[in-house]
């Protein structure tokens, strides 16, 4: 089992709070009025027992002195004490499969040791984090006992001896500690939802699906409240920082600005090991987001410096991204050219446009002769339906009304499906949703495939960032 420390303001609070009973008495008068009276051991072999174990300066002896007196003790009063300075000996041995067991007994007898239970929390959250085999119960554990240490801190006495600001900063790190293993069991809880979801989806379980979407929702949600109050205390720790991450973009709909920005700060702090890969994956995330890569580069570094939190421009809209295909044709004079666009660019701005755009594009096209490629989906003698677009073409769903003023010769129609069909013919009408364009003064200008490509560019689809994502 790996060695894993808390950090030091942690042993001092365990520290202190085992050396503020740790010394019992044989014999003492009452206690004045409003003062708790220290236990009392009466029986002297009891007594000189536990005081050889707990004065005992090497760490081997006071364990083995610990636990023979709790073996021969088991109802002596002191045996909380005697527990929670056991379980600091472990602790600063570094075992701790021991320190756990030890820290569970305590909790056991004392339902509030909050020392006790902050331990617990931590270490079922970290081994569960580093690929325990017994992952799933260490969370369900550390929920647990997380849950139950955020319940009982408002109670938590600070011990003889402290500051109050050392026991301020004590109390701020035991709320991180719960918080975090709150928010990592939920993570996974959400991520076995996700599955579960999946699963469903993939078996036609509607209401399943229903059901499992709902919980993932939720516990996503519910992770990123618990961690955030984490990271908010401790924003150099990888371990909450990318979980912290993962959760606002498990949300749905994501939370964008929160994910992008802690999966970049996730990758300032990650291992070298894994810097690259989680840099793909923030990456990633923010060009599904902002619908490119512009702009990363200065998150990343902000991140990386520690800099305020940037907000990150989200993709631009269809009716923006369409207003820039129209702008993108004008010339050196500012002209606009847009019989130079694709047919796809034509049908996305005829659809997703603002009625200026839409009308620019309309009056420079309509009436004009164009030669285009497609693929054929249906024919008759006097029009054919073709499909134009990249996604169209694929899906074999027409876009385009192509209309004869003659009848076409039978063996001149192809058959339905076939690609690379070249035509000509002149814009007269659309209609936006579902997209028809009806061109009129159709020409066959190959019977069959041609080696030449057409006048016109091949199409080119540009989907709204909407349905990219």
């Amino acid at each position: 089992m790996k060695k894993i420390l808390l950090t030091v303001v942690l042993g001092v609070a365990v520290v202190a709070g085992a050396q503020d009973a740790a010394q019992p008495a044989q014999s003492q008068p009452a206690a004045p009025a409003g003062q708790a009276a220290a236990p009392v051991i009466k029986d002297p072999a009891e007594y000189n027992a536990y005081v050889a174990a707990y004065q005992s300066k090497d760490p081997s002896a006071q364990i083995s002195g610990l636990e023979a007196f709790l073996t021969q003790y088991p109802n002596s009063v002191m045996k909380n004490q005697a527990l929670e300075i056991l379980m600091q000996a472990y602790q600063q041995s570094g075992n701790t499969k021991k320190t756990m067991e030890t820290a569970t007994k305590l909790v056991t007898a004392d339902a509030c040791q909050v020392r006790a239970l902050t331990l617990l929390a931590y270490f079922d959250r970290v081994l569960a984090q580093n690929n325990d085999p017994n992952a799933k119960q260490l969370l369900a554990d550390g929920k647990k006992y997380g849950q139950q240490g955020l319940d009982c801190l408002p109670k938590f006495a600070k011990p003889d001896g402290t500051s109050d600001a050392d026991f301020a900063k004590m109390k701020d790190q035991m709320t991180g500690i719960f918080n975090a293993v709150l928010g990592i069991a939920a993570l996974q809880e959400g991520a076995d939802a996700g599955a579960l979801h999946d699963a469903a989806v993939k078996a036609k379980d509607d209401a399943k699906a229903a059901t499992t979407q709902a919980d993932k929702e939720k516990n996503y949600g519910v992770a990123a409240k618990y961690l955030k109050i984490t990271v908010d205390g401790n924003p150099a720790d990888f371990s909450v920082v990318y979980p912290l991450a993962l959760a606002y973009l498990g949300e749905n709909p994501p939370d964008y600005q929160n994910g992008i920005w802690f999966a970049a700060r996730a990758v300032a702090l990650a291992p070298p090991a894994a810097q690259a890969q989680i840099e793909k994956y923030a990456r990633g995330q923010y060009v599904k987001f902002h619908s490119a890569d512009d702009g990363w580069a200065e998150v990343l570094a902000a991140a990386k410096a520690n800099a305020p939190q940037i907000p990150i421009k989200p993709a631009p809209t269809p009716a923006e991204q369409a207003h820039k295909m129209v702008q993108d044709t004008a010339d050196s004079a500012g002209k606009l050219h847009p019989e130079k666009m694709d047919f796809a660019q034509w049908e996305f701005v005829l659809t997703n446009g603002t009625q200026e755009d839409q009308d620019v594009v309309w009056n420079g096209i309509k009436g004009q002769a164009f030669q285009m490629v497609g693929t054929v989906i249906s024919t008759e003698p006097t029009q054919f339906m073709i499909a134009g677009s990249s996604d169209d073409i694929e899906a074999k769903k027409a876009d385009i009304t192509l209309k004869f003023e003659d009848k076409i010769p039978v063996k001149m129609i192809p058959k339905d499906g076939f690609d690379n069909f070249q035509f000509q013919g002149e814009p007269a009408s659309y209609t936006p949703n579902p997209f028809m364009m009806t061109m009129e003064k159709g020409r066959l200008l190959n019977a069959k495939p041609a080696a030449t490509p057409p006048a016109h560019k091949p199409p080119v689809h540009h989907k709204p960032a909407a349905a990219a994502q």
